[in-house]
């Protein structure tokens, strides 16, 4: 590449026009997060656009889904303008949809265990974790299992476990979870929508 005077001149300019700046205590912070933000709106003009229906709730928002053409991974999630229910805008849970996909560099991909009394945390393998949680339910509802009340009529319940709901789940997973503590005789049940 040739670079003629008047070029070189410029390009020096600027850097040394930037370097003084930022010496003076100017922020350029907003300068780069603005060009930050168009580079992400050229990627979501070039992506795919995916339609989908937010599962949290039986409302049934629209997301539009931009999916990057050369890896297939899903890089920004936001309400649908064209959708008749939420039209474009989303609540919390909605808006937050896109920590729970892959891109989500945060999320937990190994089982971490801390025993009792100790402050370090092991990494542990899923079979370890399932039979460990499985054995510890079955010790503690075995332990505090009600078969009749003072009155001697039959109850079969059990006590000494409760269940707490998420906001993170869908309608169907919330009925299978409470249908699933129900069949363990819990009678402590509650949401987090409620608390």
């Amino acid at each position: 590449m040739e670079i003629t005077r008047r070029g070189f001149l410029s390009m020096t300019g600027a850097i040394g026009s930037g370097i003084a700046l930022s010496g003076l205590g100017i922020n350029l912070s907003p300068v780069k997060a603005y060009a930050d933000e168009l580079s992400k709106m050229n990627r979501v003009k070039a992506a795919k656009q995916v339609t989908t229906v937010c599962c949290y709730c039986s409302v049934g928002c629209g997301l539009v889904c931009s999916v990057d053409k050369l890896t297939s991974k899903i890089f920004n999630i936001e309400g649908d303008a064209d959708h008749p229910i939420n039209e474009g805008s989303l609540c919390a849970k909605g808006a937050g949809f896109f920590d729970l996909t892959e891109a989500n560099k945060h999320r937990l991909k190994k089982v971490l265990y801390r025993a009792p009394m100790s402050d370090k945390w092991e990494e542990k393998e899923w079979p370890w974790a399932l039979e460990r949680i499985a054995r510890l339910v079955k010790d503690t509802r075995e332990a505090g299992f009600v078969k009749t009340n003072a009155k001697g009529e039959v109850v079969n319940r059990c006590e000494n476990i409760g269940h707490l709901g998420s906001s993170n789940v869908d309608n169907e997973e919330c009925w299978l979870m409470s249908i699933k503590a129900r069949a363990l005789g819990m009678i402590y049940i509650d949401h987090q929508a409620r608390v």
